[in-house]
């Protein structure tokens, strides 16, 4: 095993758990999911029932007893922050390509410069589903040596988790169980992926010029994200309000749950019914401004050459007026896009124009001056 392998235990950020509700914020009032109820004799249909109503507020929800124990989350906490404490040079050496669209491997913090002499915050790494296609993306020693613990959680996710919540949503729409995970086969090609994310802290100055809003509102775009979460508040989802677009509320870190939002590539599939939620991310509140935010997540992306147009069938989408012609069918016309052409529009679109091999040097020069 590598001598970089050892990752030390995990303590959460703020972890005294009578801190977070004291916290003078309004918190978003979101469905919890409780998955243990899944293979219950009814409990499919009761879960759906519950998530209908829940989505029609909003697209985000929390689900528990998920099939993973606390310890192994923690895990993958150790792991991730292990990772971003590797030399920014060891780090680049498994660089994203993402000026062309890539996103597997290391993203670097400050790659975008978002007011004159304010960079991005956010630094992360992606680690692709674990099926043939994808065995030779190289990672750092610490990931190879704990790969087996990482394919672990990420199947775990995908299939008892992401299955079971497609499986819900085909109830919910009054289509075979089978609609969306036909969709969203682990072994075959597509965009999901484990990821490790870190939201650095900002200097109250940075803060001040930025408004204190670290990552603006926007959707996801694949079908799912889900989010395990430090107890420390920064995420919000934006209400419904018409024009006016609703108000931000703050998404409280729920111990022992999965923070779940809608995607892009949902809304699409239902044509609209199943709603892209607009969140952002923000300054934590004073008592925990000194805490980096790191996060594991997983997003959930449709097969490479799903086409993304709405399911036919549906009787719920046919009684709400979410059809419209030949899209009742399934639609006989090929929309043009394909989940893994949307993926890979996105992530250009979202990468720094300035291009070429002098940024990584820029990125070390910031890092070497700090």
């Amino acid at each position: 095993m590598s001598v970089n392998a050892f990752v030390p235990p995990f303590t959460p950020a703020n972890a005294d758990p009578t801190r977070l509700p004291c916290l003078t914020v309004e918190w978003a009032d979101l469905v919890t999911l409780d998955l243990s109820k899944f293979d219950q004799p009814g409990g499919k249909e009761a879960l759906a029932q519950q998530l209908f109503h829940a989505i029609q507020a909003i697209g985000f929800f929390y689900v528990i007893n998920f099939g993973l124990t606390q310890e192994e989350v923690d895990q993958q906490f150790a792991i991730g922050k292990s990772l971003f404490a590797l030399p920014l040079e060891e780090k680049l050496k498994y660089r994203a390509d993402l000026e062309n669209g890539g996103y597997n491997g290391y993203k670097p913090l400050g790659i975008s410069e978002i007011q004159p002499g304010i960079y991005d915050n956010i630094e992360l790494y992606n680690i692709p589903k674990f099926t043939p296609l994808y065995a030779s993306q190289p990672h750092p020693p610490l990931i190879t040596s704990h790969l087996p613990q990482i394919s672990h959680f990420s199947r775990q996710i995908h299939t008892a988790v992401v299955h079971k919540l497609l499986t819900l949503f085909a109830i919910i729409l009054e289509l075979p169980e089978d609609t969306f995970t036909s969709k969203h086969r682990y072994a075959e090609p597509s965009g999901c992926h484990l990821r490790y994310m870190t939201y650095h802290r900002r200097t109250p100055a940075e803060n001040a010029a930025l408004d204190s809003v670290w990552l603006p509102g926007h959707t996801d775009f694949g079908s799912l994200t889900l989010l395990f979460r430090q107890p420390v508040a920064a995420l919000q989802v934006r209400s419904p309000g018409g024009a006016s677009g609703g108000e931000w509320k703050w998404v409280r870190p729920y111990e022992g749950s999965i923070t779940v939002n809608i995607a892009d590539a949902l809304e699409f599939l239902s044509n609209g019914f199943l709603k892209s939620s607009v969140h952002r991310v923000v300054a934590p509140q004073a008592d925990q401004a000194d805490a980096d935010r790191l996060g594991v997540l997983y997003f959930v992306r449709p097969e490479d050459e799903v086409e993304l147009k709405p399911v036919g069938g549906s009787p719920v989408l046919e009684r709400l007026g979410y059809y419209r012609g030949k899209e009742k069918t399934g639609g006989e016309e090929k929309t043009g896009v394909t989940g893994s052409e949307w993926v890979k529009a996105r992530i250009r679109a979202g990468v720094l124009q300035k291009k070429g091999e002098g940024l990584d040097d820029e990125i070390l020069k910031r890092e070497n001056i700090a």
